[in-house]
């Protein structure tokens, strides 16, 4: 079954990969899964890095996360908990266009922590699950943090694509992750979600892996809706947006930044000239764009 025809022009192809990743068969959990984007590399660490790997905060084999530490780390540093994309479906935390730049920005030059979360895909578990496994691993890296020289108090959420709905949903309703044992943390950068209004999207013309991965129930879609869960106690969020995607992710990022903002939360949009793909890959390289995401990081710590 290809979902493709009902798509414009230009996601045709990124529809045909899917189609492909999804009917190829189960990805075992340690095996790279890139192929998404037609990338198969693994991430790699540059000189002055140290990677811990597969540090299990669950018991199934793909609730594990990768430490990213200075090999020389100050006292207090600031930790970044990174969460793949992969429509739910495919995806590892090994990959490079997960973490290779952002590891060389944050964690070489800048000596923060990266923390990169895997966490168990559909058609195993729903995406309410796998926010709660998001939040299992920030629980664990807010334990952890103290050994590796970081900071519990200085974590950030951060996700691309799947990634950034499930970490956007956790920082909607802070209340998802303090139930999987997680506290407070400073900030959450959602890096391209088009999944910011799951109930708009799902009764509207939508790419068809979307009632795979979200079923029919209206009363579920809330549920995993950042917008139908929306508190007044959501995390201060960055909503990064392409502004080359046929569906808009930057509309949908302004609405739901305006609610946040009417519930009295902080919510600040950043449109980006730069593919789906490119929002994630170019992160970290020298630039406006890391910059300004910098930029919201540094001002969400504490003076």
């Amino acid at each position: 079954m290809s979902f493709a025809p009902l798509l414009p022009a230009h996601w045709q192809a990124l529809a045909l990969v899917l189609t492909a990743v999804l009917y190829a068969g189960p990805v075992p959990a340690q095996q790279d899964s890139g192929r998404l984007a037609g990338k198969t590399a693994r991430s790699t660490v540059p000189d002055g890095v140290r990677r811990i790997p597969d540090i299990a905060y669950g018991t199934d084999p793909r609730q594990r996360m990768d430490a990213y530490l200075p090999l020389q780390p100050a006292a207090n540093a600031p930790v970044i908990v990174m969460v793949h994309g992969g429509a739910w479906m495919v995806g590892n935390k090994a990959m490079a266009n997960v973490t290779d730049n952002k590891v060389a920005y944050w964690v070489k030059q800048k000596g923060y922590i990266l923390v990169s979360v895997g966490y168990r895909l559909s058609p195993q578990v729903d995406p309410l699950v796998q926010a709660r496994d998001v939040a299992g691993a920030l629980a664990k890296t807010q334990a952890m943090a103290a050994s590796w020289g970081g900071d519990s108090g200085k974590v950030i959420l951060m996700g691309h694509s799947a990634g950034a709905h499930l970490v956007a949903l956790l920082a909607a309703s802070p209340a998802l992750a303090y139930a999987s044992g997680a506290r407070p943390w400073l900030g959450t950068v959602a890096l391209d979600s088009a999944a910011l209004d799951l109930e708009r999207i799902m009764k509207a013309r939508h790419m068809r892996f979307y009632d795979r991965v979200f079923g029919a129930d209206p009363a579920y879609w809330r549920t995993v809706s950042p917008t139908g869960v929306l508190a007044a106690d959501a995390t201060p969020m960055l909503l990064v947006c392409s502004t080359l995607r046929a569906d808009d992710p930057c509309a949908q990022s302004r609405d739901f930044a305006a609610k946040v903002t009417a519930k009295g939360a902080r919510a600040r949009v950043l449109p980006q000239d730069l593919t789906h793909e490119q929002v994630n890959t170019t992160l970290g390289l020298p630039g406006g764009y890391t910059d300004a995401v910098d930029g919201f990081m540094a001002g969400l710590m504490p003076r």
